[in-house]
């Protein structure tokens, strides 16, 4: 028998929510399958068996928080129900009739049939592990109970499915009043749902840095004319060069960011009890959003790298974010975080800060806008809206305008770029 336990997750982290079971009581499983999905502050993460066995027990429930080193199954030794039960048959089958008087005792044929039928219906269905428990408890046959939504068997179904039985009906006459109540206050149809982790998450930590900083917004606009063009001349011959990797805005925002970062570092802190943490590397969170919500996996020492690599650090963290492949270590100790509204749509926003950052840029829609190049001409530009949250109890009005100058002159002047970051 071997005990299956909430496994180490991340130093900050110390518990989590039972996402799916993967596996059922008396599922077989080998030793390293993935039996059951945790769901933490910031990532999904699987829970392997050490063992070969069968899922004898499980002890905490789909939606139900578990911390660190608690045990949430039990695998043991032998087969599954169902390998041990064609064993039973076929030792049955080789065992000879008996006749005596126990048979009097034995189960009629058409009882055992019928015993047969449902316990083979109940395999069928689909359905949790608390479902079937409580099914069990009840005496309910699970190919009778009907879902309220999907395919799964949940607990709440087959409590409904039990009520009729254990509820007699009330008599017409206290039925009546409860009519006219009903009726003195109508309401308007509503579905309650509980909110995921991830999401009670994400609405605590925009709620503390809402809270807990002196948070300000500072607007400017940047001409996107050269580094489209820039662009356009280079994307042919800079995705063949770099084994198909495309050539993004990104990466000109990151560079960009970086090199605004260092001549504004107390843009790259934050603030801890009374003292202010200057950071000296250059790691930027890049927001994705899912559909589970926002994330912001991290581009690790963007100072080091060269256009490529972080379009193609970028690309990579969004295709693990999408597939729910991300690791804790891929979210973990961001100085500085870009998010990009304009994917969606958006002209403009106040971006909220990530964690216990100074500040995060926002990016917004390219829309091309009359401008007025001097007093005498007018242009039509392509033109995108920037968005500079920070902490006003680290940065000054002063650091946080020339910080999103800055930015606006590397993106107006592409070639400048390559100096300055």
């Amino acid at each position: 028998m071997s005990e299956v336990k909430v496994p180490e997750l991340a130093e900050s982290i110390t518990e989590g929510t039972i996402a799916e079971w993967l596996k059922s009581v008396g599922d077989q499983v080998e030793k390293g399958e993935n039996i059951v999905e945790l769901e933490t502050d910031k990532v999904n993460v699987e829970v392997i068996s050490e063992v070969s066995g069968v899922l004898s027990e499980i002890k905490a429930e789909e939606g139900e928080t578990v911390e660190v080193g608690s045990v949430i199954a039990v695998v043991s030794d032998g087969e599954s129900q169902s390998t041990s039960n064609d064993s039973k048959e076929t030792e049955k089958q080789e065992e000879p009739p008996k006749e005596d008087a126990a048979k009097t005792e034995a189960p009629s044929p058409k009882q055992e049939e019928k015993e047969e039928s449902e316990a083979s219906s109940n395999e069928r269905v689909q359905a949790t592990p608390s479902a079937r428990k409580l099914a069990r408890e009840k005496g309910i046959d699970l190919s009778k109970v009907k879902t309220q939504a999907g395919d799964v068997i949940r607990p709440e179904d087959v409590e409904n499915a039990a009520k009729p039985a254990q509820q007699p009906a009330k008599p017409a006459q206290q039925s009546q009043p409860a009519q006219a109540k009903s009726n003195d206050n109508p309401s308007k149809p509503v579905v309650r749902e509980k909110l995921s982790r991830r999401r009670q998450t994400i609405a605590k930590k925009l709620l503390e840095v809402s809270n807990n900083t002196a948070m300000l917004t500072t607007f400017n606009e940047v001409d996107m004319t050269n580094v489209m063009e820039l662009r356009k001349r280079k994307k042919d011959k800079f995705q063949e060069d770099h084994n198909g990797t495309r050539l993004g805005f990104m990466s000109f925002f990151t560079k960009a960011s970086v090199a605004a970062l260092k001549k504004y570092p107390d843009v790259n802190a934050e603030i801890d009890g009374t003292d202010l943490i200057l950071k000296q590397f250059y790691d930027i969170g890049v927001a994705v959003s899912t559909e589970e919500g926002l994330v912001v996996p991290i581009v690790r020492d963007c100072d080091k790298k060269n256009f490529a690599e972080i379009e193609q650090d970028i690309v990579d963290l969004a295709v693990k974010a999408k597939d729910k492949k991300l690791g804790l270590d891929d979210m973990m100790g961001g100085s500085f975080t870009i998010t990009n509204g304009g994917v969606f749509g958006s002209l403009m926003s106040t971006p909220i800060m990530n964690g216990t950052q100074a500040a995060i840029l926002g990016m917004h829609s390219i829309v091309t806008r009359p401008v007025a190049i001097d007093k005498e001409r007018m242009e039509n530009r392509p033109m995108m809206y920037l968005a500079l949250s920070y902490d006003h109890r680290i940065i000054d009005g002063k650091q946080a305008v020339g910080f999103l100058k800055t930015i606006k002159e590397l993106i107006e002047n592409p070639e400048d770029l390559l100096l300055e970051s």
